[in-house]
């Protein structure tokens, strides 16, 4: 809700939105509207459109492939719908049916997601032309017959046969009824290595951190591995294997469950207790210095586009260097500022949490009615998300992030620390915040840790063209090779003088 665009975003996507500081796209599809039952297929015939279906599917300028797997029995029962990119596989399709009159219509519905196709199969049964209806908007989508299944080009992905072995693991937060499912990865051999847990951006995320069909903490974990350290990646609670209820959770809560990982792992024996530490990305890299700042025992961290600055500048900066590589204008980003940093005052008032959810409500409609720089359509479809975006802003963790200051603990850090950014970061901006690390830390901290800015890199590390978020599932590579190298050679030897 930044820029004009994502003012309006969260009404017609198909992506389930996800907490600011990452800016991504969950790898899940949001539930938004309920459909109604399509016409059942009669029980006796197999579907013709049997088999799989590929098409691309364009949402907010992001190219998004779907694959419809589309079994041959009765109603296309076992029939399931797949989103590479996001990561998400199966998802069930509830029915397949086709007009009664016998001609070429065809609808998919997906009750899981609220979603369905419709479309008309060619003459040649080998297309699906039609739309992909969610949400109360419809996009235009062509499927056509996969002679091969769909495989995103994710090069840097590691295959077997590995040269390390994982371990798999559970692990006890200190919250209660939150267990951590995790993958302990250690090199050969019998140690001790020197070790880092590993700790995800804001959003749900697993322990591999997976973005748009890319696996960044696996990436990592199996470089690191291969150069002789061990790591612990684990689901974000609440999420994939882990339990727990992510949704009321705060950044400090999160804490507290990565305090618990690292915890765990200092008492194998595996590992060396004298190179145990924490790498954090975005989020994770304000939640590292937090653990830090409580827990003996954690030797190095390691920020990845790590926040320096509080979390409302944090809001304000990525809002206007998006709508800015958007081509949005400026007078049009003045106004979105605007309205935003009302609506951050807003849900930061002390008052009862319905009152609460009225009153930016209450703003937020006001706001938009009042935006010169969007029309009368654009303001009526912003304003139909005016109580989901109002609940989002008044959240548990999105309350606490705005006001969440990293000075007040990256001040109590006093072990080395590796932070990167890359100069094409539009979420975390890379100069502002490794300043701002660089000038908390404590003296003799400072002295023994480094700051750099690697060129060409977007949020997740990836050598971008305009560090835009929908660029991120276009791009082939993962993770940057040198940065995967500064952060081995760091963790072999944190603290070294910059050469």
């Amino acid at each position: 809700m930044n820029t004009k665009k994502s003012i309006r975003r969260c009404a017609h996507t198909i992506l389930a939105g996800v907490r600011p500081v990452r800016g991504l796209l969950v790898a899940v599809f949001a539930a938004l509207l309920s459909v109604s039952a399509p016409q059942a297929q009669p029980e006796s015939a197999p579907s013709p459109v049997a088999g799989s279906w590929t098409g691309e599917l364009s949402v907010g300028g992001m190219s998004l492939p779907l694959v419809f797997n589309i079994t041959s029995g009765p109603n296309a029962a076992g029939s399931t719908m797949d989103s590479p990119k996001q990561g998400v596989k199966g998802i069930p399709v509830a029915s397949v049916s086709f007009d009664a009159k016998g001609g070429r219509g065809v609808r998919i519905e997906i009750a899981a997601i609220k979603g369905y196709f419709e479309g008309t199969t060619s003459e040649a049964g080998d297309r699906l032309t039609g739309t992909w209806n969610q949400a109360g908007a419809s996009f235009p989508l062509t499927l056509v017959r996969a002679s091969k299944p769909f495989v995103l080009d994710r090069p840097q992905e590691p295959l077997p046969p590995f040269p390390y072995r994982t371990e798999e693991a559970r692990i006890a937060s200190s919250a209660q009824g939150v267990t951590l499912a995790a993958s302990l990865v250690l090199p050969p051999g019998p140690g001790p290595f020197p070790a880092v847990v590993m700790v995800t951006g804001s959003g749900a995320q697993n322990r591999d951190e997976e973005i748009l069909g890319h696996k960044p903490f696996l990436v990592i974990a199996d470089y690191l591995a291969r150069r002789g350290i061990a790591s612990l990646r684990y689901d974000d609670r609440g999420f994939a294997a882990s339990t727990g209820d992510f949704a009321s959770a705060t950044t400090f809560d999160l804490a507290a469950d990565a305090r618990s990982a690292c915890e765990w792992l200092i008492q194998r024996p595996e590992i060396d207790t004298l190179r145990l530490g924490i790498l954090g990305h975005s989020e994770g890299g304000i939640i590292a210095p937090i653990v830090a700042s409580q827990m003996p025992g954690i030797d190095f961290l390691v920020l990845l586009a790590g926040p320096g600055v509080p979390g409302s500048r944090i809001l304000e900066a990525q809002g206007a260097l998006i709508a800015r590589a958007s081509g949005q204008s400026e007078a049009a980003i003045r106004e979105a500022a605007g309205l935003n940093r009302k609506l951050y005052a807003a849900a930061l008032q002390n008052l009862p949490e319905q009152d609460l959810v009225l009153s930016v409500r209450t703003v937020y409609m006001e706001g938009i009615q009042a935006m010169t720089s969007l029309s009368p359509a654009e303001k009526a479809e912003a304003q139909q998300d005016a109580t989901r975006t109002a609940m989002t802003l008044t959240s548990p963790w999105f309350r606490s992030f705005m006001a969440l200051d990293p000075a007040t603990y990256l001040a109590k850090t006093t072990v080395p620390v590796l932070a990167l950014n890359g100069s094409k970061d539009l979420q975390v901006p890379g100069e502002e915040n490794l300043a701002a690390i660089r000038a908390c830390l404590p003296e003799e901290s400072r002295a023994r840790s480094r700051f750099l800015l690697l060129d060409g890199l977007n949020h997740l590390f990836q050598h971008a063209g305009t560090g835009l978020p929908k660029e991120y599932g276009d791009i082939a590579q993962t993770f940057s090779p040198e940065a995967l190298g500064l952060i081995a050679d760091w963790v072999l030897n944190p603290g070294a003088p910059t050469p």
